[in-house]
């Protein structure tokens, strides 16, 4: 049908036709979602999919892995809620005390920890659940990534660090990333380095910040951890 299979993502294609129009469409499995600036190129993909393959048109995305979706007038919001509250009951959280912030200030740590050895099984299962929720929670990227470090043989500090991400997401279960409709837009990027803050081979984190500028609004959007480097 003339898509091209992105080369970075190969469940994602793309679709360009005449004056600009594109269709953007991801597969998982059985499920398919699409997007794209033109309605006419929507009526034919479809038709063209329910002749090929038996399939049922659900309209416009409510839910999909996890991600619920909200979309209106302004924009489009993305969250994961449900999903909040599942991991909470499913580690026996959902009553925890809620904490301001997902980590503690000026906490350093290494393999060596403190405390004993806990159930590494179990400390992967939180870190795993976390991971997937930095689909729509750019506020825990940075710290999901130093616990994630540490799965191989976890100790009570690790475990009550990645508790303490479980704490905030308690008080933040509605938080998601709104995407505002506008014509015109400028992203703008920040990087920066802890420079060797790792505690174990003195490699840095690197992370960086993305902006999303509409008629002079200033949307943030994105912040993580992107990558270590070699110390200096």
């Amino acid at each position: 049908m003339g898509f091209q299979k992105c080369p970075y993502e190969h469940t994602l294609v793309v679709k360009i036709g005449e004056n600009g129009k594109m269709l953007i469409a991801c597969l998982y499995v059985d499920d398919l979602i699409f997007t794209g600036n033109s309605s006419i190129i929507f009526y034919v993909f479809k038709k063209c999919m329910m002749n090929e393959f038996e399939m049922s048109d659900l309209g416009k995305m409510h839910y999909f892995l996890g991600l619920e979706v909200v979309q209106s007038d302004e924009g489009i919001f993305v969250s994961q809620k449900k999903y909040v509250r599942e991991i909470l009951n499913r580690f026996e959280m959902q009553n925890c005390n809620p904490a301001n912030i997902p980590v503690e200030f000026g906490l350093k740590l290494n393999k060596v920890g403190s405390g004993k050895k806990v159930d590494s099984t179990f400390y992967k299962q939180i870190i795993g659940s976390l991971m997937y929720l930095t689909a729509t929670g750019p506020d825990i990227m940075y710290v999901v990534s130093p616990v994630s470090r540490y799965m191989e043989c976890p100790t009570e500090m690790h475990l009550l660090a990645a508790k303490r991400i479980l704490r905030y997401l308690q008080g933040t279960k509605d938080f998601g990333i709104f995407f505002l409709k506008g014509e015109k837009t400028d992203l703008v990027g920040f990087t920066d380095s802890d420079y060797a803050g790792d505690q174990d081979d003195r490699k840095s984190t690197s992370g960086y910040l993305v902006l999303v500028k509409l008629f002079g609004l200033e949307e943030s959007w994105k912040s993580c951890s992107s990558r270590r480097e070699e110390p200096l």
